[in-house]
């Protein structure tokens, strides 16, 4: 008798099965895309060792090594000596960051800052569902903050924040819950709305329908928001 066997997302190693059910996509964790020379180079040694597919940037800016078979996943960790960034599971996916006053003209806010402030502490943090963070340095949102669960604006006077935006099947845009937070605020603005969304979502609600389902004036309450 034939045995079938149905390949999966291999969560504990970072890995995404492939359209051929056959190889995987590893992607390293590279805060919000920034990347050194060296790093680049060893993705690229890392994916001709183990002929790689090819490698994609991407939306969450990561690089991705497509087309790795299973039993090389373990030894393309190693030789990267990376962590891998969290693609797949029910955690904060991803912090999307802009250039900001760092790099760009138009810049308004220090994205670059924040933004790698936040993915260290939550990138990969345990939820009801997956979670997305965009940090835009001005109203341009180049880190499409208003289709992010949290998505931060900077102006002139500060940070605008929006709560329950998504892409998806059924797109949702985010509601601007606050304008003109401080950079000394945001942090805490931040670990309210995360604190809230994990202790009342139901079940494998994402932010947006956990708003949807209470209401906006309900979840502003629970922030402390009038």
């Amino acid at each position: 008798m034939e045995v079938i066997l149905f390949m999966k997302d291999l969560l504990d190693k970072g890995a995404v099965i492939q359209r051929d059910k056959e190889t995987y996509a590893i992607a390293p964790h590279l805060t919000g895309g920034l990347v050194t020379p060296e790093q680049l180079r060893k993705i690229a040694d890392v994916a001709e060792k183990y002929n790689a597919a090819t490698l994609k940037v991407t939306g969450a800016q990561r690089i991705a090594i497509v087309g790795i078979k299973e039993e090389d996943i373990d030894k393309a960790w190693s030789d990267l000596g990376m962590k891998p960034g969290a693609a797949i599971g029910l955690c904060v996916r991803s912090v999307k960051i802009c250039p900001g006053t760092t790099f760009c003209k138009k810049g308004m806010q220090d994205s670059v800052a924040v933004g790698s402030k936040l993915d260290g502490a939550y990138h990969g943090r345990n939820l009801p569902n997956k979670l997305k963070i965009g940090v835009s340095g001005c109203v341009n949102s180049c880190s499409d903050s208003h289709t992010r669960d949290v998505g931060l604006i900077g102006t002139a006077k500060g940070w605008m924040v929006y709560v329950g935006g998504k892409g998806g099947v059924k797109p949702r845009l985010g509601d601007r819950v606050l304008m003109n937070v401080s950079n000394d605020e945001i942090f805490e603005v931040v670990e309210k709305i995360i604190t809230v969304y994990g202790d009342n979502a139901l079940g494998k609600e994402r932010l947006g329908d956990y708003i949807d389902r209470v209401g906006l004036d309900e979840f502003k309450s629970k922030l402390g928001i009038s």
